[in-house]
């Protein structure tokens, strides 16, 4: 008889983690024109009309509004580039990130 023992294969799963998501904020200030705030919502954002127009106004009564949720870099990028966008035109428009819960 064979006296081999055969020993069961074992894979290894790596387990992937999901990269942590950050919101982008969107800041009131008093000063940039609605306007702006919009057409920057829907180019950097890819937002439509209606859904930049209600971004802005809940920033407008409520002093912050959540803007959108990406991963850290991409909130990042994309809030910078928001606020650079403000900035090259004169308004003091602010985006900032912080972590989702």
């Amino acid at each position: 008889m064979n006296d081999a023992v055969t020993k069961p294969k074992t894979k290894v799963r790596t387990k992937v983690e999901r990269p942590r998501l950050y919101k982008v904020i969107l800041v009131n200030d008093d000063f940039t024109p609605r306007d702006f705030v919009v057409m920057i919502l829907k180019a950097e954002f890819r937002m439509t009309e209606d859904q930049a127009y209600k971004v802005m106004i809940t920033a407008h009564k409520l002093g912050v509004c959540v803007v959108a949720v990406f991963p850290k870099d991409v909130a990042e990028t994309k809030a910078t580039r928001a606020t650079d966008a403000g900035r090259a035109k004169g308004y003091p428009l602010l985006f900032t990130t912080e972590p989702e819960e």
